[in-house]
């Protein structure tokens, strides 16, 4: 079985930035910024996190077509700032929403390419992990962002070029 590139999302579509929404920590009485704009090249992730009163999280997230069950990896290509950010996928099951989350370490001003693979994702509610939630699986996946909480006070820039989801044999996929 080859690989197979089942879905794109790209971020150098000048209006891509359009269907992307921003939920900041003012939603619990912080007075971070943060929100995805276009460049002129690619959609950037920017912002700046702050953490008076208590605040000190910003993110972007999209809701995304039904994806095939069979996908089990998302390949991610971004320019980072050195920062740390979450990949994070929202899903919807039996009327629950369960958000997952997987960290990724970024190279300041370096493209870089990084493979996720579905089973390593781990359940979180406000930044505390879950024990007990289903198996993240593909078509569950209703909504897919970024977030951004790693309690420094900064600036913070994360240039995205695509997202692509993917099924790769058993074997590729369990690394």
């Amino acid at each position: 079985m080859n690989e197979q590139e089942l879905e794109i999302i790209d971020f150098t579509n000048p209006n891509e930035y359009q269907r992307w929404s921003a939920v900041n920590d003012n939603v619990m009485g912080g007075i971070s910024i943060g929100q995805l704009n276009w460049d002129g090249k690619r959609c950037r992730f920017q912002g700046e996190l702050s953490l008076e009163n208590n605040g000190s999280f910003s993110s972007i997230k999209r809701y995304i077509e039904p994806l095939s069950k069979e996908i089990n990896t998302i390949e991610l290509m971004f320019i980072g700032d050195g920062h740390t950010y979450q990949l994070r996928l929202t899903t919807w099951k039996n009327s629950e929403r369960i958000q997952y989350k997987h960290d990724f370490t970024t190279i300041k001003g370096k493209q870089q390419k990084k493979t996720f693979h579905l089973h390593n994702f781990q359940a979180v509610f406000r930044g505390k992990l879950l024990n007990h939630a289903p198996q993240l699986v593909a078509d569950d996946i209703k909504q897919v962002g970024f977030l951004i909480a790693d309690k420094q006070a900064l600036p913070f820039t994360l240039s995205l070029n695509q997202i692509q989801f993917k099924t790769l044999p058993k074997t590729q996929s369990m690394n």
